[in-house]
């Protein structure tokens, strides 16, 4: 390459130091602005100008004339030609010098074309040939280009060739095609990830409203689509925005317009911008101008343009979040621009145009106020063409054979052997390892920016980092998201509530999870079952465990029955102390004290069953329940059969063989246990083959499942109580079969009511039994059932008896039972037969008292003749009352 004549490069600058912006090396037979010959050369592209005046008013194919001097491209130009250099004063390429040719296609892919035409050249032309596998230019890989529209221009035609290109900056997602781009590389991660990076920062923030704004140009289409992409289903955007690339377009302005108004006019606090930093300085003045503040996200294309961080007013546009890649500090660099001037035997017009426009303060008005280079930029941004640099290096020394002594391959090598070489490296650079994956990336990953507030604009300030390994933005402690402004289109689901999605996946309605489900995040998409063990109401953020219930030993129910048993038990126990400390009263020998007693045991057993319905049961529990009720009650009702049918046979006028034929069946004792035993024999057959056990019961919602006794046999539940029921209906038959027999000689009355209350408690049971909205009452309504039944009994038989022998003893008397039984007197022949029995000796006065003896069914017959046939004559009366006086023998049978 031949170099630029000084006379010329000198008129130059002597116009730039007139004109204070532009600049042009119009030089025939040169486009490079630094060169530096070597035995092996780069290429370096880089646009340190941005801006090809006049563009679209080209007609006709003249040189390109560039201005607007760009100090970041400028300074990683610096960093490439500072890294060749400390490789050249190294023995890390023995015998090997690089050199450099750098050229500026002034961000133009049309100009980058021509500097790629004039850099492959060989004496001044670029040969067209069928095989391009002995090619052999003075360059043999190009580093560059900074932006992805003309990395993917220059890209094109070096994949005929196959000459390596690395770039440092270009993140277009197209570039990883190696079917079309086989010879590019870059030493950073494709825009995929940086889209992965930009939707974890807003979900980090909570942001899923935001609205995007990029250049229309490969890089900004690629990077929007790559984005949209990425943030589908998570983040939404608001509106989107489009600026045309070219900063000299005629229609820049009204886009930009255009574009703030969208921005003013949406509802969404975010805003991405994957612009040139051009582009962004003038959208921000429009924000400046109408004092709009939002969140701004910025692209990796102009998150550390610091020439905006000293904007006028950038303060009022609010926070300003960004991506960069990983940056970091090169040895020996801030000394190397503090005395900056060309190597010897190099030459760079750069430095030259940089100290003149330096000079004049016309790089921008936005860094009139820096002094020099090393405060204008940070000069970490220049990292990666460290990076790259030896990236290379390291593929010319494998494919040059080089060890600790010589380098043995042959320099003058085909670029496309290079290739290869460089895609394989794997080496470690200031204590980081670097290698390219499959597609010729880098996979490392970002720092994350925040542009924090000072007095006198921005400084860039790392927050954070995206690794692509972890996929995860992680956020500095310092920075407090509570404090981030949020960006949402619809208002945060709340854990217990899914999201209901409308047309838009950003924007829906909480609902809740129903019972049974629950969420425990906030934005969930779908609830989550609770396990079998476990349970949640609607709306829940969490399962629980259920909550047990069954009658405590300290709820108001309980104690209820508790106190109802405890009463019954002392009426009970006191009925049988009065009944044996008064067996010998008529009262108490009519009632037939033996049966009494058994009544009064199985009362006792009934109400002890009560008691085992309270407290958390068990399956022991379960069966003791029925069983003690069922032989319990059965022994009671047993002996009020009993009784009635000794009344039944008494006091009904049979036929005289039949009766005494039913006679032969009275046997008091074999009577009880035989009906007795039927229960018994029934509660065997029941918790044999299906007996009762604990099973919880649970509605189908609520968090309490009740702990219950389930009867296990649905028809040994309904036979016990069946047999019991028919026990009563037959003591209530045959009690009314005889409830014309005076009350004064039998129980017929008593036993009529006790059954009837007992049938009729037991019939209102079985509805409020079976159903099912009742279950966690069953054992409530059975515990009361038999405490009514109980009760019954007990008022009916015991209470009464027990009143008359404690407070009317003296109504025992003769004269009181002779007064009572003149009420049954109706017919005055009644005297003749009352004289007749009298004369017989069946009525005989005995010391002032009548004794009736009722302990065999002959008695009850004479009685029921006296009920029969006895008139209401007022000699038997006046009869009766003289005997008072005799000491006649009792009236026995």
């Amino acid at each position: 390459m031949k170099s630029c004549a000084s006379h010329l490069c000198v008129g130059v600058l002597g116009v730039i130091a007139w004109m204070g912006l532009w600049v042009h090396c119009n030089i025939p037979d040169s486009l490079c602005g630094a060169y530096l010959n070597g035995d092996v050369n780069y290429a370096i592209l880089t646009s340190i100008h941005s801006k090809v005046v006049n563009l679209h008013e080209r007609t006709s194919p003249q040189p390109f004339t560039c201005t607007d001097f760009d100090l970041i491209p400028f300074l990683q130009s610096l960093a490439a030609i500072h890294t060749i250099e400390e490789i050249n004063n190294s023995d890390f390429l023995l015998g090997i010098k690089l050199g450099y040719e750098v050229c500026d296609p002034c961000a133009s892919p049309t100009k980058a074309l021509h500097c790629v035409e004039q850099l492959l050249s060989i004496n001044g032309s670029l040969p067209v040939l069928s095989d391009y596998s002995d090619f052999r230019p003075s360059v043999k890989v190009f580093l560059g280009e900074r932006y992805s529209e003309l990395s993917i221009a220059v890209a094109k035609l070096l994949s005929l060739y196959l000459v390596p290109q690395v770039s440092c900056s270009s993140s277009s997602p197209a570039l990883s095609d190696k079917l079309r781009y086989p010879s590019f590389m870059r030493v950073i991660p494709s825009d995929v990830y940086q889209a992965q990076a930009l939707v974890k920062l807003m979900t980090r923030f909570s942001w899923d409203w935001v609205g995007v704004v990029y250049g229309d140009d490969d890089y900004g289409r690629a990077a929007y689509q790559s984005f949209q992409q990425e943030a589908e289903g998570k983040v939404c955007a608001a509106f989107k925005g489009v600026v045309p690339h070219y900063l000299d377009h005629v229609d820049v302005d009204k886009h930009i317009k255009d574009v703030a108004n969208s921005i003013r006019a949406s509802s969404a606090k975010v805003v991405l911008l994957i612009l040139k930093p051009q582009l962004v300085e003038r959208l921000f003045k429009e924000m400046i101008q109408s004092n709009t503040s939002r969140i701004w996200i910025a692209s990796d294309a102009w998150s550390m343009f610091r020439p905006l961080t000293k904007m006028k007013d950038i303060n009022q546009l609010g926070d300003i979040f960004g991506f960069s890649f990983s940056m970091g500090n090169i040895s020996g660099f801030e000394e190397y621009l503090r005395n900056l001037r060309p190597t010897p035997g190099a030459r760079n017009d750069f430095i030259e145009e940089y100290k003149q426009l330096r000079l004049n303060c016309s790089i921008s008005p936005l860094n009139c106020s820096v002094d020099d280079l090393l405060y204008a930029v940070d000069l970490r941004e220049a990292y990666r063409e460290r990076v790259a640099t030896y990236a290379i290096a390291h593929g010319i020394r494998k494919l040059l054979k080089c060890n600790e002594t010589v380098c043995s391959g042959d320099t003058n090598f085909p670029p496309w052997k290079l290739v290869k070489s460089i895609l394989s490296v794997n080496f470690t650079l200031d204590g980081t390892t670097y290698s390219f994956d499959e597609n010729g990336d880098f996979t490392d990953g970002y720092d994350l920016l925040m542009w924090k507030k000072n007095d006198v604009g921005r400084i860039i300030d790392v927050v954070g980092k995206f690794l692509l390994k972890k996929g995860e933005v992680e956020i500095n402690s310092e920075l407090s998201i509570n404090t981030i402004t949020m960006s949402r289109c619809s208002e945060t689901c709340r854990p217990g509530t899914v999201k209901f999605k409308g047309n838009v996946s950003c924007c829906y309605n909480c609902t809740n999870c129903p019972e049974g489900k629950y969420t425990d995040k906030e934005d969930a998409t779908e609830c989550l079952n609770c396990t079998a063990d476990m349970w949640s109401l609607g709306g829940s953020s969490k399962c629980v465990n259920f909550q047990e219930r069954f009658l405590n030993w300290s709820e108001s129910y309980p104690i209820a029955l508790l106190v109802a048993t405890t009463i019954g038990m002392v009426l009970v126990f006191t009925s049988f102390i009065i009944f044996c400390v008064h067996r010998n009263t008529i009262v108490i020998k009519k009632a037939d004290i033996k049966m009494s007693l058994f009544m009064l045991l199985g009362l006792m057993i009934s109400f002890v069953s009560v008691i085992m319905f309270i407290g958390r049961p068990n399956n022991h529990l379960c069966r003791a329940q029925q069983a003690v009720y069922g032989l319990g009650f059965t022994l009671c009702v047993s002996c009020i059969l009993v009784k009635a049918y000794r009344t039944f046979l008494a006091f009904m006028a049979f036929d005289p063989i039949k009766q005494h034929q039913l006679k032969k069946l009275y046997k008091p004792l074999v009577n009880l246990a035989m009906l007795t035993s039927g229960q018994g024999v029934i509660l065997l057959f029941w918790l044999i083959f299906r007996s009762p056990r604990v099973e919880p019961k649970w509605p189908g919602s609520g968090l309490v499942k009740y702990i219950l006794c389930d009867e296990g046999s649905i028809p040994g539940f309904a036979v016990m109580h069946g047999y019991i029921a028919l026990l009563a209906f037959i003591c209530f038959f045959l009690a009314f079969k005889g409830r014309k027999v005076p009350h004064d000689f039998n129980d017929t009355g008593v036993i009529i009511f006790s059954m009837l209350i007992h049938l009729f408690v037991w019939l209102c049971f079985i509805p409020i039994y079976i159903t099912k909205d009742m279950t966690d009452q069953r054992p409530i309504v059975q515990a009361s059932a038999i405490l009514a039944s109980n009760y019954g009994i007990i008022l009916c038989h015991f209470v009464p008896k027990c009143y008359i022998v404690l407070w009317e003893l003296s109504e025992n008397s003769r004269a009181s039972v002779l007064k009572r039984l003149t009420r049954h007197i109706s017919d005055d022949s009644a005297n003749a037969d009352i004289t007749v029995l009298q004369e017989s000796g069946r009525i005989t006065p005995d010391s002032g008292i009548i004794c009736l003896d009722v302990g065999s069914v002959e008695s009850f017959v004479e009685i029921s003749m006296i009920s029969k046939y006895v008139s209401s004559t007022i000699r038997t009366v006046e009869m009766l009352n003289d005997d008072r006086s005799s000491n006649s023998p009792a009236m026995t049978r």
